[in-house]
């Protein structure tokens, strides 16, 4: 069992794309940066781009249904937005490359799970934001710049990455429940 975890965890290190295709894609964003805008339309075809989130803490996270990590970090991540709420976080899920009935079945699997889900098929998106191994988040401040970028983690690191995120909000947003 052991032995099989850590072949998952491995297999999610791997790079998303064939080897010699990251020379022409554009680097990561990294802290400080302002990160690509577009992220492509959610499920109900609504174009979603990081600036009309301007003022909220972002999490934009890259994953697929064959990354382990990936999709355990997603409940959690829909725990902390459900916690938070709306009014102070948003937590976009983009779906690297795969195709509908995968996206869809995870999508499923996690319903009730409160994140904006957008599927990537031919990875444009994932591309402009340097995606080379998933699991990869990308943490934006309420200022609208990249303040944290984790790639290639296991599940045991997302709870300092949601410390991370919880440090970027609001007193305010702490103090109060959420209201959606």
């Amino acid at each position: 069992m052991l032995i099989a975890a850590c072949m998952a965890a491995a297999l999610c290190m791997l790079p998303a794309s064939p080897a010699g295709a990251d020379q022409d894609r554009p680097a990561q964003p990294r802290p400080g940066d302002i990160p690509p805008d577009e992220l492509g339309n959610d499920r109900d075809g609504n174009p979603v781009t990081v600036s009309q989130y301007r003022g909220k803490v972002v999490i934009v996270t890259f994953w697929a249904s064959w990354c382990g990590p990936c999709r355990r970090e997603l409940p959690v991540l829909g725990k902390v937005q459900s916690i938070v709420g709306r009014e102070h976080l948003e937590v976009i899920a983009v779906n690297v490359k795969e195709e509908r009935r995968d996206f869809n079945a995870v999508v499923r699997a996690n319903k009730g799970i409160p994140l904006r889900y957008i599927r990537d098929t031919p990875g444009r998106i994932s591309d402009t934001y340097g995606v080379t191994s998933l699991p990869n988040m990308f943490i934006i401040g309420v200022d609208g710049k990249v303040a944290h970028v984790h790639r290639g983690y296991s599940e045991e690191m997302i709870d300092g990455f949601i410390q991370e995120m919880l440090a970027l909000l609001p007193p305010e947003a702490l103090a109060k429940p959420a209201n959606g």
